[in-house]
């Protein structure tokens, strides 16, 4: 099978779609034939050699929407069910951007009904850190919450999830942003000029940490998405970060909440998977609304 990886750090071009022995899923795993599987900003990170893995052969992409395609024992998928999966891992011979993957049987969930595996693709990394950042924050209806990169993937899927537990969402983005950010449930916009203090909690996921913990009041909560990256605690705020997991059982009330309209999916670009430097070329460019997504 072919499959993108890297074996030199570097810039896109670093990206290689080589041949792969097939994968055989072992207990408690399923292989899944790969529909569409979504590249991120922690591929960018693996592919310049960030986590490390320096003389190894790295496979890159953690998001899969595709077909189971074999089990190994003790699982309950079948063969031909369609289902999403994250598969997370920093440094290993293969990813999700491959023609197969094999995956841990409870990452897995079944795939929205209402959407293409190309769509589909996008929710389980994006919409699980959303989610468990939210979890973290532990925040009740009527509370405030301040998002920065609303716009972005994970921003967007916490407006979106926040809005439906009640709470009141700032988002934080560019102006030229602010009637996407509304449309997906944000009660207030800000570009700038942001009250010290406001907010009850802020998800920063714009990575601007002292500065977006200056807008948490007193005893408030601030999480960010970079494990290990979180300002100190100042003013009785608990501070902390999300390290995203898989988590099937999860994963399957978020694709429910795509069904149900809740949660929006959307896609930027398209490339074959042999294409995937390409596909890298244009998420360093930025600007990206949405997610680039690999079709093998």
């Amino acid at each position: 099978m072919r499959a993108a990886v890297v074996t030199t750090f570097g810039g896109p071009e670093a990206v290689e779609v080589v041949e792969a022995e097939l994968p055989e899923p072992a207990a408690r795993q399923v292989r899944i034939k790969v529909a569409a599987a979504t590249l991120n900003p922690v591929d960018a990170g693996v592919r310049q050699g960030v986590f490390g893995g320096a003389g190894k052969r790295i496979g890159l992409g953690w998001d899969v929407a595709g077909t189971v395609d074999a089990t190994g024992v003790a699982t309950a998928w079948s063969v031909g069910d369609e289902v999403v999966a994250l598969d997370p891992g920093m440094v290993r011979p293969l990813g999700t951007h491959a023609e197969y993957v094999v995956v841990e049987t409870d990452a897995v969930a079944k795939a929205p009904a209402t959407v293409d595996a190309v769509h589909a693709a996008t929710l389980p990394l994006n919409a699980l850190a959303a989610v468990q950042a939210l979890d973290l924050l532990e925040l009740s209806p009527g509370q405030s919450l301040l998002i920065s990169g609303a716009a972005g993937a994970v921003g967007g899927f916490a407006v979106q999830l926040a809005a439906h537990r009640g709470i009141s969402v700032t988002a934080l983005a560019r102006e030229t942003d602010e009637e996407l950010v509304r449309s997906l449930g944000a009660a207030h916009f800000a570009s700038g000029g942001v009250q010290p203090g406001g907010f009850d909690a802020v998800l920063d996921t714009a990575f601007l940490g002292e500065t977006a913990l200056e807008w948490v009041r007193d005893g408030g909560a601030y999480v960010g998405v970079i494990p290990q990256a979180a300002p100190a605690s100042v003013r009785g705020v608990r501070t902390g970060a999300v390290e995203v997991s898989a988590d099937g059982a999860r994963l399957a009330e978020l694709a429910a909440l795509v069904d149900e309209g809740v949660l929006t999916l959307r896609v930027a670009e398209t490339y074959a998977l042999d294409e995937a430097a390409k596909a890298h070329a244009r998420l360093a460019e930025g600007g990206v609304r949405g997610r680039l997504v690999l079709v093998p």
